[in-house]
């Protein structure tokens, strides 16, 4: 991080409620999590007493074998954001040029502007065709946060290994791709992928995830992690979740089907509904949603308001929940829209 630059950087908004009294659809956030992971979680709070193994050995086999890769190259990390940020730290000095996608997750901009760097932001359909020479990082979202777009995945790993040609690091976040079933580009050369445990197995407060890099960038994600990045609980928890393929599996189909149903509906009402393989839909409402956002809001519904993403000013962005999340939205928004 770059100290002359912090000062000018701001937060970014986020979707999600902490009210109990509300349907919060602002977050992407699976509703179910693996059977068994609140025993492992109670199980874990002896150990929690001790500092955890710094080397993570558990945790980065299971990362390893969901992803597909190597556990060496597992770097685990307090999220996906600490993935990203940690990615940057170590590849982007100040006044670097970094490709940025838009609209797409907010914190990409951020994080490159602590690190002092510049963001060149782009279209998010049109970076694939650009030239990474000269950047020191590009950044892609697959599924694209807010869009729901997966890069067609020919062009997406030729992209890759032009980045690996010009000395470009490419930072994949891949925060969404358990939700389909993409190979990830783990292990590409060049590549850093950024994974996180808190949208496919519904635990956001958990605070786990990891990174993957090849040996170019390895050594430098594991010098500057943080010791003990991962709480202990957390670690235990996050291998017991990712070995658990029946519950993956289950919740693709299911995403898959509830989203079909989602989009089905949003349209029958008039909403203009982009393609998705996310467990999410952005919808174009036409106009400024704020009046919208306030009258579901009033009837205990939160939508999350996606004109806080550069580029949009129409839109909303739907979580894809349960069957009966979905027919209580379309409850409100027959009574609103």
């Amino acid at each position: 991080m770059d100290p002359d630059s912090v000062d000018d950087v701001g937060r970014v908004p986020h979707g999600s409620s902490d009210e109990s009294d509300v349907l919060d659809l602002s977050a992407n956030i699976n509703p179910r999590v693996p059977e068994g992971t609140e025993a492992v979680y109670r199980d874990a709070f002896e150990a929690a007493r001790s500092y955890p193994n710094d080397g993570y050995p558990e945790f980065r086999a299971a990362a390893a074998e969901y992803v597909g890769c190597d556990p060496a190259a597992v770097v685990p990390t307090a999220g996906g954001l600490a993935a990203i940020r940690l990615s940057i730290g170590v590849t982007v000095s100040p006044g670097d040029r970094v490709l940025v996608p838009a609209p797409s997750f907010g914190e990409y901009v951020r994080e490159v502007e602590l690190a002092g760097g510049e963001a060149v932001v782009v279209p998010d359909d049109e970076l694939l065709e650009r030239d990474p020479t000269g950047y020191a990082m590009a950044i892609v979202c697959t599924p694209n946060n807010p869009t729901g777009e997966l890069y067609p995945e020919a062009e997406l790993r030729a992209f890759a290994d032009r980045c690996e040609t010009s000395g470009t690091t490419l930072l994949a976040d891949e925060a969404f791709l358990g939700f389909t079933d993409r190979d990830s580009l783990a292990g590409h050369p060049g590549v850093v992928v950024a994974r996180s445990l808190t949208k496919l197995f519904g635990l956001p407060g958990l605070r786990a995830g990891f990174a993957v890099a090849d040996s170019r960038s390895r050594d430098r994600l594991r010098t500057a992690r943080p010791a003990w990045s991962v709480g202990g609980p957390a670690a235990a928890v996050g291998a017991h979740a990712m070995r658990d393929s029946a519950f993956i599996e289950a919740t693709r189909r299911r995403i898959a089907r509830e989203r079909t149903f989602l989009r089905d509906g949003l349209e029958a009402r008039g909403f203009d509904v982009r393609p998705s393989a996310a467990p999410f839909v952005l919808c174009d409402v036409g106009e400024p949603p704020g009046e919208l956002l306030s009258a579901c809001r009033d009837r205990g519904v939160v939508l999350r308001d996606a004109t806080t993403f550069r580029g949009l000013d129409s839109h909303v962005r739907i979580a894809v929940k349960s069957r009966e999340a979905t027919e209580r939205l379309f409850t409100v928004l027959d009574e609103v829209w």
